[in-house]
């Protein structure tokens, strides 16, 4: 017929259409899927179970470790972070003060501090402080021993990152309320710490929060200050309690005392940070 073309004298071949990005992404995902359940299903197949139950889960030896664990290892592991936190606040809020200033050698002692400490392993610090200021100044004692100790090496790991923080929150302050507060009579230093610092407060309590799981967490770093039995924190309670019975369980204890503190802040964190990106729409 005229007009027509034979599709098989061209050698025309009618397009093929490929996968929408739907389907490729169903695909991608039932094969994540079913990657992720072999990989269940392998383990539970070839798992000792017998042998994890022996060691990380004998009742008995969880048993021995309460209530000390509570009462004394996770007691002081809070009293490690809150005092390391208050330093490492107070230090913090000063440092980002001075990295804000208008003159120059508080902007180049803040940088140089807060690049050091950010840089350097918090392991080196705590080694630092427990033993070489030590070695340096024989006879010298730090106020509070341990306790003392812990707060101020986790204050000088937390600082160096709250600096920041806190700077960044005071930078998102609107630069009418400083004008607001001058046109007040309010003195620059008075105007930052009656306004421009409660504002910036409510900014910047999510990263605190996370700053201070990070320093819960740090404060198993203690015991390489050279702890008493009264003065152990979780982690070396546990390790102490595993080596005595040779079994594991105290170290997964330990550990669960741990996600006992962090899960419910973490919570926390995403809640508050929830309702910081609310306020802003």
């Amino acid at each position: 017929m005229s007009g027509t073309t034979d599709t098989a004298e061209t050698g025309f071949q009618p397009r093929r259409r490929g996968l929408t990005r739907r389907q490729k992404r169903k695909v991608s995902r039932g094969v994540q899927y079913a990657v992720f359940v072999a990989a269940v299903i392998a383990f539970a197949v070839t798992a000792d179970w017998g042998r994890l139950q022996n060691q990380f889960a004998q009742p008995d030896i969880a048993k021995q470790m309460f209530p000390d664990v509570i009462t004394l290892a996770l007691k002081n592991t809070v009293l490690y972070t809150v005092t390391g936190f208050a330093v490492g606040l107070v230090l913090g809020i000063a440092l980002a003060l001075m990295r804000l200033s208008s003159v120059g050698p508080y902007r180049w002692v803040a940088g140089v501090y807060i690049e050091i400490f950010r840089g350097l392993p918090a392991l080196l610090i705590f080694i630092f402080i427990g033993v070489a200021v030590p070695l340096a100044f024989p006879g010298t004692e730090i106020v509070g021993g341990t306790y003392g100790k812990a707060a101020i090496a986790l204050g000088l790991v937390g600082a160096a990152y709250m600096a920041e923080t806190f700077r960044a929150g005071i930078q998102a302050v609107p630069k009418g309320q400083m004008e607001a507060g001058r046109s007040l009579g309010f003195s620059p230093a008075r105007a930052m710490v009656s306004i421009i610092i409660p504002q910036a407060f409510r900014i910047i309590l999510p990263p605190l929060t996370n700053e201070f799981v990070q320093l819960f967490k740090d404060s198993s770093l203690v015991l390489l200050l050279g702890v008493t039995l009264e003065e152990r924190e979780l982690s070396k309670f546990g390790r102490d309690l595993a080596s005595t019975t040779a079994n594991s369980t105290p170290i997964l204890v330990a550990g669960l005392c741990y996600l006992l503190v962090t899960i419910p802040l973490g919570f926390v964190v995403r809640r508050l940070e929830s309702k910081a990106r609310e306020a802003v729409k």
